[in-house]
């Protein structure tokens, strides 16, 4: 694990409107994430778990606070910066998939790169054909997502997000869609593909196998943090 910290949060907050009243969503977390750590962020509905996850992405950056991802404070990056970071440093799961069904697995494999261009396209591609082969779905590279299995759409995305071997990989629910079985495939695959790219994982669920996987465990309630190890008491 690297012992640099990846994440740097000070007082982070994030508010929101409802009706006429504000609501603090989250609401002053002091945060430190070390370079090749697997996190899980737990908590009850509505504790705060998606909006931290769309922060460290910078899919949202209207935050109070500090927030620091692989050195750069997120607010502070232009247009240019802001979708170099996202293509390049994070690469997400969603528990939806997310996958373009229109396009064939190969091309949602390489949108990452068609988005930021971060590599020559030989490359790209390249990478995505490796990828996929080492998701086990190397037959698959011409059909449409909606032809595919959750599990294997699953997989796909899980390829996708590591096309462009970021740093940090933000996984919501990636098992809430999933069997048992497929499910511990999909984590199996995250937990080979993380020891072998040395990213930082970082989940947010309510499935204590994933849990039980990673290195910490950060409960949310009412968007304040406390911090606990997997299976010990808060």
């Amino acid at each position: 694990m690297n012992i640099a910290p990846l994440v740097q949060a000070r007082g982070l907050g994030r508010q929101f409107r409802d009706g006429a009243s504000e609501k603090w969503a989250l609401q002053g977390l002091e945060l430190q994430i070390l370079g090749g750590e697997k996190l899980a962020v737990t908590g009850p509905s509505g504790a705060g778990k998606s909006t931290l996850l769309r922060l460290l992405g910078a899919l949202d950056r209207s935050y109070a606070g500090e927030l620091r991802v692989n050195g750069c404070e997120l607010r502070d990056l232009d247009d240019r910066a802001l979708a170099r970071f996202r293509g390049q440093t994070v690469g997400f799961v969603f528990q939806s998939f997310n996958l373009l069904p229109s396009y064939s697995v190969g091309d949602n494999l390489l949108m990452p790169n068609v988005l930021t261009g971060a590599l020559p396209a030989a490359d790209a591609l390249e990478r995505a054909r490796e990828l996929l082969d080492r998701v086990g779905l190397r037959a698959c590279w011409d059909q449409r997502p909606l032809t595919l299995s959750g599990g294997q759409r699953q997989r796909v995305a899980v390829a996708r997000a590591l096309l462009l071997k970021p740093s940090l990989v933000l996984c919501d629910e990636p098992t809430g869609a999933l069997d048992h079985d497929t499910a511990q495939q999909v984590l199996d695959l995250l937990d080979e593909l993380h020891a072998e790219q040395a990213c930082t994982l970082i989940y947010v669920t309510h499935d204590e196998r994933v849990v039980a996987r990673c290195d910490r465990r950060l409960q949310l309630f009412d968007g304040r943090m406390a911090e606990r190890q997997p299976g010990g008491s808060s």
